[in-house]
Order: structure tokens, then sequence, then C-alpha cells
């Protein structure tokens, strides 16, 4: 997923879209010009790494 900037997006905004960018592998790129979107997105994105999307454990079952 790509990284998106602007003040239309959510806390939650950011933090799904590092968990998804974490999941398909992608490399880790926080907003730069929000610290605490950066904050949300860092977060996702280790939790991402952590956990395996759904699909994936879907698929495994």
């Amino acid at each position: 997923m790509q990284n998106k900037s602007g003040s239309e997006m959510t806390d939650e905004d950011w933090f799904n879209l590092g968990k998804s960018d974490a999941w398909a592998g992608q490399p880790k790129i926080p907003p730069q010009q929000d610290s605490q979107a950066a904050s949300m997105y860092e977060l996702g994105y280790c939790e991402g790494e952590i956990k395996r999307a759904p699909i994936e454990i879907r698929a495994a079952e």
C-alpha cells in the first residue's frame, strides 16, 4: 500500500497502513511531516511484523 499524507487520515488509518505495509513486505516509510502519524505508523508496522495478515492465516487453515 502506498504511503499517503494528509490531514484526512486518522491515527487508526496510519496504524493500519503501517500494518498492511509490513504484511505486504513494503519498506517502512512513516510520514515525515507529522510526528503523531509517524508514531502510529511505526506501531502498526511493528505489530504487522509480529502478527501475520488475516488472509495468510485463513489460507493456512
